[in-house]
């Protein structure tokens, strides 16, 4: 039994009283190493495009790029996560350009390993910017369900990480959420000794309505249509089955487990780190972003200080790293101070 006490010989507020004394009982801390920043890179030079539906972002060519992971190094921002937008002619039904080694993706990754080597660069590992329909995997044309086939898709999900992993990057992410795919990525790196490249798995990745801006910054969201992802992505409505879908990745050789959206589920960010004891990470999706951001266009709310509180709630709840649009001007913010 803890031991308690009572008022007047315990006052809570006493430690509250004086800057130093709540820092000297503060139990959860943000700082720069906690954050990694979604990008999203599209083909040709001096292109900068901005995502209405998530202001202040923006999809930008390679050489812009280049500036933007200078800016995130400068600020202690320690990776980078590359989201591609791939034109139409890069969608396919069986979307080959995810492998391809002379594709977007690994040619900025190579790029950005050669001109900041200390820099942790992050890929996106799931077939929806590069298949004509906008799902995560494989689809039988001959199927009327559309149902996204399991098996056939990891061996495409294998290559695809297989060709990131060769071009450089540091952390493959698997975020599609099929069976097995942890396991299939771990055994082809393996098998071209590729063993310090690290798995990010998307491990708890919810069927979520909070989603649409990426959708629309990626150009998934035309081709996806009316579809949905309900039949890979998780309920919304489940905890214990994410405890059961990170035991699984441990099992197969992941090394970062994700949890995603963010805010709504961090319940499902402290129970993954409590029970497993993983390095854990969750993500501030593009409408969480978006809904912070519309309110603070509109005077609602301070975006500094509502910002900078949402990233200190992942921490509390356990999260080890985030992944946030928010992350350079968080970086800025912590280094100004609070």
């Amino acid at each position: 039994m803890r031991p308690t006490g009572a008022f007047p010989a315990t006052r809570m507020r006493r430690m509250r009283r004086d800057a130093f004394s709540r820092r000297l009982m503060q139990e959860s801390v943000l700082t720069t190493a906690d954050l990694i920043y979604p990008v999203f890179v599209l083909e040709g030079e001096g292109q900068v495009e901005a995502v209405p539906s998530m202001p202040g972002v923006s999809r930008v060519s390679l050489d812009r790029l280049l500036a933007v992971a200078e800016e995130a190094l400068t600020l202690g921002v320690p990776a980078l996560a590359l989201f591609p937008v791939v034109g139409a002619e890069g969608k396919s039904d069986g979307a080959e350009e995810a492998w391809n080694p002379d594709g977007l993706v690994p040619r900025v990754v190579s790029a950005l390993k050669q001109r900041f080597p200390e820099l942790g660069v992050i890929t996106d590992v799931a077939l929806d910017p590069y298949t004509s329909h906008g799902q995560d995997g494989l689809i039988d044309p001959k199927d009327p369900r559309g149902y996204v086939m399991n098996d056939e898709t990891l061996e495409a999900l294998a290559k695809q990480a297989l060709c990131h992993a060769q071009a450089g990057a540091d952390v493959v992410a698997p975020s599609d959420m099929m069976d097995g795919r942890i396991g299939r990525i771990r055994s082809i790196l393996d098998e071209h000794e590729l063993i310090y490249t690290r798995i990010l798995a998307y491990s708890a990745k919810y069927a979520s309505s909070f989603y649409g801006p990426f959708r629309d910054a990626v150009g998934s969201a035309g081709n996806l249509g009316k579809g949905n992802k309900y039949t890979y992505q998780m309920d919304p409505a489940n905890s214990d089955e994410a405890i059961r879908e990170v035991e699984l990745d441990i099992a197969e050789g992941a090394d970062m487990f994700m949890v995603k959206p963010g805010m709504p589920y961090l319940d499902i960010v402290r129970r993954v780190k409590a029970e497993l004891q993983v390095p854990t990470y969750a993500y501030q999706v593009s409408g969480e972003y978006a809904m912070l951001k519309a309110a603070a266009l509109n005077g609602w709310l301070s975006e500094r200080a509502c910002a900078l509180e949402s990233l200190l709630a992942f921490k509390r709840a356990g999260a080890d790293g985030i992944l946030t649009y928010y992350a350079l001007d968080a970086a800025r913010w912590l280094k100004e101070g609070v």
